[in-house]
């Protein structure tokens, strides 16, 4: 006999599946370029010391990235989850791995990721001349806020509203500004390569202080890979995309393609306007390129360009942050207010506040938490790379399970992916030693804790 519900009985209330693929390109697209394409240049400059070298680790950052964003493709399609990369590493390595990498994300990364950019978008708008008090110190005294604190601060509390008011209000505004960025830069590389003094020779021209050789090669490809990260995290809000087995895949592929046209093409003007010497001895060379080819006007183009591409991050990194503590939560792991839906919105209200709250507290210690940011480094690598070899995982375990998109190339393109992370995990370990033991003691103290709330879950079962 079927059992009868109440008539006043009614169902909690639960994510809304409002994004269009639209809406999740947008995510990848506006949360890849940030701040890192109109700086990185200079880095990578000094690293190899000629367009060519600099060229070839741009085209090998966005082989990888699309590697890895082809194998995240196959677990997005398998696993249209809220919570994306922790439900991959809880069905293959377990609830402790799935823990670990939650609890990295949401305690430290995320936090530290958020009012790292609201840093940079304060930074960028005390360019202009009229906003010249916003780059202070971010602490000047322990018991002084600058306005460059309070404007960082506004900045992720606005967000963090638009994200409560509902995830169609934030996609919409994802895509918007994404939209505007992308014209932007287009903009950029239309003025750069129609510069009267530039010219195809500058491509030709070396710095001769360059690190060089292999070492010097691997710098220049963590900072392109550092220009090109993010485009992982459109996985979190699968649980509220439309048919996301179709989607993801879509928005992951294409996302990651149409940042890495950008970033050449960007380069390209640059270096255009730019011999090789310059380009290395600019702080901001997409800034003093476009300075040249267009006066201040040009300047402030890309500044705006900048401060649009670092709100727009904002805004995709605190959309996609607050879903990992939720779907943790929902899994009885975590404390399970960060679980609740919104009843109105159909967002996950109480993750999104407490995410704003820590992200806030960064930024009031910025000074304090400062190396912090960097400690994160080793361990999003690490779960870049345990993550893509779950591919591996589900493929031996679950032979005949839907898979509504196959990766391209398994299993040379996943395989290459995570020997690459390897690498890389190598150098950034082994080029920082203490901030990477840091990052591996805060990934560890999560064991401790992941036990207290099995317990917690245990008894309450």
């Amino acid at each position: 006999m079927p059992l009868s519900v109440p008539k006043n009985a009614t169902a909690a209330p639960d994510l809304a599946r409002d994004l269009k693929v639209s809406h999740a390109a947008s995510i990848v697209v506006g949360t890849i370029i940030g701040s890192g394409i109109f700086l990185v240049p200079k880095e990578m400059m000094q690293a190899v010391g000629s367009a060519h070298l600099v060229y070839l680790a741009w085209i090998v950052g966005g082989l990888l990235s699309f590697f890895g964003a082809l194998s995240y493709s196959e677990l997005a399609a398998m696993k249209p989850q809220a919570g994306g990369e922790y439900v991959y590493m809880r069905d293959g390595y377990g609830p402790l791995g799935g823990f670990l990498y939650a609890w990295t994300y949401f305690v430290l990364a995320k936090p530290g990721s958020m009012a790292t950019i609201a840093i940079g978008l304060v930074r960028i708008l005390g360019t202009f001349s009229f906003l010249a008090i916003l780059p202070q110190p971010m602490m000047t005294h322990p018991f002084l806020i600058s306005w460059g604190q309070l404007v960082a601060i506004a900045a992720v509390v606005f967000i963090s509203f638009i994200n409560y008011i509902g995830v169609k209000k934030a996609g919409e505004f994802q895509l918007f500004f994404t939209l505007l960025k992308v014209a932007i830069i287009l903009a950029i590389v239309g003025v750069g390569f129609a510069y009267a003094h530039g010219g195809v020779a500058n491509f030709a021209t070396r710095y001769l202080g360059a690190r060089g050789g292999f070492a010097g090669f691997m710098v220049a490809l963590i900072a392109a890979l550092w220009a090109y990260d993010g485009w992982n995290l459109v996985t979190t809000v699968a649980g509220e995309i439309k048919q996301p087995q179709r989607s993801l895949p879509i928005a992951l592929i294409l996302g990651v393609a149409t940042v890495a046209v950008l970033y050449m093409l960007v380069n390209a003007a640059v270096q255009y306007v730019m011999p090789a010497s310059a380009v290395a001895a600019s702080p901001r060379p997409a800034s003093d390129a476009m300075q040249l080819a267009m006066g201040a006007a040009g300047a402030a183009i890309v500044s705006a360009g900048m401060a649009i591409s670092m709100l727009v991050t904002l805004n995709g990194s605190t959309m996609t942050g607050a879903r990992v503590p939720f779907a943790l939560a929902r899994d009885r792991y975590f404390f399970q207010g960060l679980a609740k839906v919104h009843p109105r919105f159909h967002t996950p209200s109480t993750a999104l506040v407490v995410q704003a709250i820590l992200a806030i507290i960064f930024l009031l210690f910025a000074g304090s938490f400062q190396e912090l940011f960097s400690v994160t480094l080793f361990g999003e690598w690490l779960f870049y790379m345990l993550v893509t070899s779950t591919v591996f995982i589900f493929r031996f375990r679950e032979p005949n399970a839907e898979r509504p998109y196959k990766t391209w190339g398994y299993p040379v393109v996943p395989a290459l992916f995570i020997l690459a992370s390897a690498v890389l995990l190598y150098y950034t370990f082994s080029a920082n030693l203490r901030n990477s033991f840091v990052g591996s003691a805060l990934i560890l103290a999560g064991v401790p804790v992941f036990y207290a709330f099995q317990r917690r879950r245990a008894a309450a079962a």
